[in-house]
């Protein structure tokens, strides 16, 4: 596995993917792997300028690539509805879903379209939801998959059930939330796919320290952790190309270990080829991500239950 890329990706022939934050950064190459393994890729975004031009840029890569974009904002749970909708119009079934979308550490306090503080609505609660509504598509392909988008910052993370909308906001604080829970949702996916029978694999990943648009986008530029990560970057990070290789070994690897959580396998995880990563204690805890889960379904009003009983 060290020496793993993007060459040992089996083909994907007749497979579909949905992509989320699919316009950039590790979505994007995400995207572009999947699509030169063969995969009919959906690249799913909210700026739609941004969405033709990974299009563009993906076909000048593979001008044979099976692709497409999409509108989904997964902060507002009626564009997550939505999506769903379009998607499982046009399409029986979905093999791989790869919950990638997310954002880091905004300055101030926002909330979603419902209400939501930003970054747990958008890194988490869309996703849950986006899943939950893709469901029955999931369950009718042969082996199929879902990878959740981790981080290192779900180390220092804690689920709070008593200001879960982060009245009280800390931006680092919230974000190694969201990546906590994203972790726990995709381990909680594990069991409940295996007691009910669902056929689902889930699976997490996460890059390391990849250089994107994450900082730029969110803390900004004009902040301490951009001027450190600038003066380390040449030792401590890599391209956002090797920063999506973990969740490509998730999402392909005949090897993969169901319910396992990959990343770089360099020091402290930062860089490197992908292997198994560290899964900090309170992530294991499953009394805490069942009821992350319960309240998942109560905030968002969507239900994984009710819609495989539905399916």
């Amino acid at each position: 596995m060290t020496d793993w890329t993007t060459a040992d990706i089996p083909s994907l022939s007749g497979k579909t993917a949905v992509v989320t934050g699919a316009t950039g950064g590790l979505g994007y190459e995400t995207a572009l792997a999947l699509a030169g393994a063969g995969a009919i890729v959906i690249l799913a975004g909210r700026n739609d300028a941004k969405g033709l031009r990974a299009i563009e840029g993906i076909c000048e890569r593979f001008p044979n690539a099976l692709i497409a974009y999409e509108h989904l904002d997964l902060a507002s749970l009626s564009s997550v509805a939505d999506f769903a909708r379009r998607f499982a119009a046009s399409n029986e079934q979905l093999d791989l879903l790869v919950n990638n979308a997310g954002v880091m550490a905004l300055p101030k306090r926002q909330q979603t379209a419902d209400g939501f503080e930003m970054q747990l609505g958008t890194n988490y609660l869309g996703h849950y939801a986006l899943t939950a509504r893709l469901l029955p598509q999931l369950r009718r392909a042969k082996a199929p998959r879902v990878v959740n988008l981790s981080s290192l910052a779900h180390r220092s993370g804690a689920i709070d059930f008593d200001d879960l909308q982060s009245r009280s906001y800390r931006p680092w604080r919230v974000y190694c939330q969201s990546k906590l829970a994203m972790l726990m949702f995709a381990l909680e996916l594990h069991r409940r796919s295996l007691a009910a029978g669902w056929g689902v694999m889930s699976l997490a990943a996460h890059p390391g320290y990849a250089r994107t648009d994450l900082i730029p986008n969110g803390p900004g530029t004009n902040t301490f952790q951009w001027r450190v990560g600038r003066l380390l970057q040449p030792f401590i990070s890599q391209s956002a190309a090797a920063g999506a290789l973990p969740t490509l070994f998730a999402a392909t690897s005949p090897s993969v270990e169901p319910g396992s959580y990959y990343g770089p396998n360099g020091f402290y995880e930062l860089k490197g080829p992908p292997e198994p990563a560290k899964i900090m204690p309170r992530a294991k805890d499953s009394a805490t991500a069942a009821m992350l889960w319960d309240v998942s379904a109560m905030l968002t009003g969507v239900s994984f239950d009710e819609i495989a009983a539905a399916a």
